[in-house]
């Protein structure tokens, strides 16, 4: 498996399990039967846990054009370090963007966001760079 098939397999489970701890977390604040129900009135939950939902929704927005990126490289038989670099650093870029989202961390996760989108697009870049060649 190359780097860049790693870092995109990590960063899909790391959006899959991202949702357990908000889960968790609902079942304490409101309850096991209502978390599983539709409540009417939802009980609040925990602000980690409503940050750390917000960055599920983030990492699904930005995983669909990196994953995108990265199987059009991968398919088109596109290899360089620079992509081995960008897909570790998007896959890492998403961690600590989690990491300081959930804990409200505001710099830190402007950071993180803009790092994870570079990485993204210099992997289009490098895929456009390199087909315009043949």
């Amino acid at each position: 498996m190359s780097t860049e098939l790693y870092y995109l397999t990590l960063a899909v489970l790391l959006h899959v399990f991202m949702w357990v701890p908000y889960i968790l977390d609902r079942f304490m604040t409101r309850g096991i039967i209502p978390t599983l129900s539709y409540p009417s009135d939802p009980a609040s939950q925990s602000a980690w846990a409503t940050r750390l939902q917000l960055a599920h929704a983030n990492s699904t927005e930005n995983l669909i054009p990196f994953a995108a990126a990265m199987l059009v490289a991968e398919v088109a038989g596109v290899e360089s370090a620079i992509l081995a670099t960008a897909s570790m650093s998007y896959f890492w870029a998403r961690v600590v963007y989690v990491i300081a989202y959930s804990l409200a961390i505001p710099y830190v996760r402007t950071v993180a966001f803009i790092v994870g989108f570079l990485s993204t697009v210099t992997i289009a870049w490098v895929c456009v760079g390199t087909m315009m060649w043949y």
